[in-house]
């Protein structure tokens, strides 16, 4: 703000400057001089102003319709397959109808991509084999107790490991 002033200042001291100069030595007529000086005051006032006006509008808040115009930035989101698998890992913890129709599909379908088509006990170990076997029974219960995610990232673990 302060060398906005002295800015100003600089001008109309140097415009006033010529003035004196053209008043001495009159190359036109009084009239077009002044009219020369008030002319460029005008234009000196008016650069000042805009700026001025245009530093305040910066330090205000948009209006709403800027506002709303504004581009949001996107939420960064998570890849909707992992929260599909995170849904099936905890449904199928929780009861054992849900493991049997969705989790242990899930876990039977990422051990044939490593493993093949053909699973067996030798290549799984008895703990995911037990869980993974094909021929695997319907629970009796399946509203009864489910596995523990401690087991889910257990079996997990040994078919990352293949």
């Amino acid at each position: 703000m302060r060398s906005e002033r002295s800015r100003v200042a600089t001008l109309v001291g140097g415009t006033t400057l010529v003035l004196v100069v053209m008043l001495g030595i009159r190359p036109v007529s009084l009239d077009h001089i002044m009219a020369g000086y008030v002319l460029a005051l005008a234009a000196i006032g008016i650069v000042s102003f805009v700026r001025q006006l245009g530093a305040s509008s910066e330090l205000q808040p948009q209006s709403p319709f800027e506002h709303a115009l504004s581009r949001k930035p996107e939420q960064p989101t998570r890849p909707p397959e992992l929260v599909r698998i995170e849904r099936e890992i905890t449904l199928g913890t929780t009861s054992a109808g849900h493991l049997h129709t969705r989790l242990l599909p899930l876990l039977r379908e990422a051990a044939s991509a490593r493993l093949g088509p053909r699973l067996t006990r030798e290549q799984l170990g008895d703990e995911a084999w037990e869980l993974l076997r094909p021929d695997r029974p319907e629970p009796i219960d399946r509203n009864g107790p489910s596995i523990s995610v401690r087991r889910v990232r257990s079996i997990v673990t040994t078919l990352e490991r293949l």
